[in-house]
């Protein structure tokens, strides 16, 4: 059995982290005398002291270093417990929603899915809007920080921290991994102001600016307005789209950007693969609609390339629903969802790299029928693949897929209609957060979903956050035990 002491030390600081976080959306409620300031700040003292607690009961585990099996557990912990705490200011104060509604919607948040349960999000209190707008954040990056911030020396746990989460480096061009995490942490938080100071600009109120900025950047989705995007302005609406893109963008390549050595980013075949399919799936659904549709081309080409970016890198904005533009366009959107954006990003799905090497695999089958007496070798940036990184990539695919089959399944016998059911695992799993299908037509959120489809679905965005082979590892008993 592994030593927990380490991981419950860990998990302690961060949830302590998370609580103090809680004081922007209390001091928030403060200041516009919103009485829902009590209620956040009881969840605020709540997650302190159990955070407090189990880091100080763990205290003497602090000088140790993180085994992999740790690293491994310490990832689950997070994804899985801090919803727990996340989910506080949504119990105690408004929108005073159940248990399950609320560890959906930090689930959702934490794991930058962009799915909701809550309608009417412009009369909700502003520390729950500002809230919903930081667990994007923090989720995109910002909890994998702290984490990497409070492991111990930094050397191979901190490395280990970013394996577990399928977060690669693509170069590590930093000696210590602390130093790759405040450097990404650096890019992460100037893409966000960036973002904000833009959308201010473009006419939206400070708190709005800021939420969807930290949704934008973390490839989040949580917005400010029921309506999402569509209630802004049209440069606001064109921006939106900048910011999605970049944000699916592997934050390693900005740092390098900054550091005066731009080829990194424009030489990344994956980077490439990621802007060159973004404008093919762009090109095919303007032009279908073009086809089709009597409309001004400017309103199909920016609904077109921001629900696309949107879908593409996972963050779950709309401006228009895709249903009304035909059942040529449903299987392009599906199919983008599916692809996701850069590894080394918030972005989730199959991400671009791991089909870029699926495709290699599969030219690489096709000219061995054709010389069966030569050994052709996958490569991927003109470097060959060996077995060990073809093996867990081609496992993680193909378990990708059949979860997707048999949860899809598992949700339909709740009740919800076949449609509504693929395309809210397709959602979840990729964390999309894109509505689609009878069951979100209503309000375009998850409210409609009875508490089975809503368990299945957190499960699901957990499974995409933490991915599928880290669940399956600890799973095994031969984690256990070794």
């Amino acid at each position: 059995m592994p030593d927990f002491g380490p991981v419950f030390h860990h998990l302690g600081l961060i949830i302590m982290a998370l609580g103090v976080a809680m004081l922007a959306p209390v001091a928030l409620d403060l200041v516009l005398a919103d009485p829902n300031w009590e209620e956040v700040f009881e969840a605020c003292i709540e997650t302190l002291l159990f955070g407090a607690l189990l880091a100080l009961a763990s205290a003497h585990h602090q000088s140790e270093g993180l085994s992999l099996r740790q690293a491994y557990l310490l990832t689950a912990g997070i994804w899985i417990v801090v919803p727990v705490f996340a989910a506080l200011p949504f119990v105690h104060g408004k929108p005073d929603v159940t248990l399950t509604d609320a560890y959906f919607e930090a689930v959702s948040g934490i794991t930058t899915t962009g799915y909701s349960v809550f309608t009417g999000l412009e009369d909700l209190p502003k520390s729950v809007v500002l809230w919903r707008g930081m667990l994007n954040w923090m989720g995109g990056l910002g909890i994998a920080f702290v984490a990497m911030i409070f492991l111990p020396v930094m050397r191979i746990g901190g490395m280990r921290y970013f394996q577990t989460e399928g977060f690669d480096t693509l170069g590590k061009i930093l000696p210590r991994a602390r130093d790759i995490a405040v450097s990404l942490l650096q890019v992460y938080a100037g893409l966000t102001l960036a973002a904000m100071v833009v959308f201010g600009i473009c006419g939206m109120g400070p708190l709005d600016a800021l939420v969807h900025a930290m949704a934008a950047i973390a490839t989040g989705g949580f917005s400010t307005q029921d309506a999402g995007f569509a209630a802004y302005s049209t440069p606001a609406q064109y921006f939106g789209t900048l910011f999605m893109i970049l944000g699916a963008v592997p934050y390693i390549r900005f740092f390098q950007l900054m550091q005066g050595h731009p080829r990194a980013l424009f030489a990344d075949s994956q980077v490439r693969a990621y802007l060159r399919w973004y404008l093919y799936a762009c090109a095919a659904v303007v032009m279908a609609r073009a086809l089709t549709e009597d409309l001004p081309f400017e309103q199909i080409l920016r609904e077109s390339t921001f629900n696309i970016a949107s879908l593409l890198t996972g963050t779950g904005f709309g401006v228009h629903a895709i249903e009304p533009w035909g059942a040529f366009v449903m299987v392009v959107a599906f199919l983008v969802g599916m692809i996701g954006g850069c590894t080394g990003s918030s972005s989730g799905a199959l991400s671009v790299f791991r089909l870029q090497v699926v495709f290699a695999a599969i030219a690489a089958a096709i000219r061995q029928q054709y010389s069966p007496h030569r050994v052709v070798r996958a490569r991927y940036d003109g470097k060959a693949l060996d077995e060990q990184v073809m093996g867990p990539l081609m496992l993680h695919v193909s378990a990708y897929i059949l979860t997707l089959g048999v949860l899809s399944v598992a949700l339909s016998m709740t009740g919800v209609d076949f449609t509504s059911a693929l395309f809210a695992i397709w959602g979840c799993l990729g964390n999309i957060g894109f509505a689609v299908g009878p069951m979100t037509a209503r309000t375009g959120t998850m409210v409609d979903f009875n508490d089975a489809a809503t368990w299945i679905m957190t499960l699901t965005m957990l499974l995409g956050r933490l991915g599928l082979l880290a669940i399956l590892v600890i799973a095994l008993p031969r984690f256990w035990r070794g």
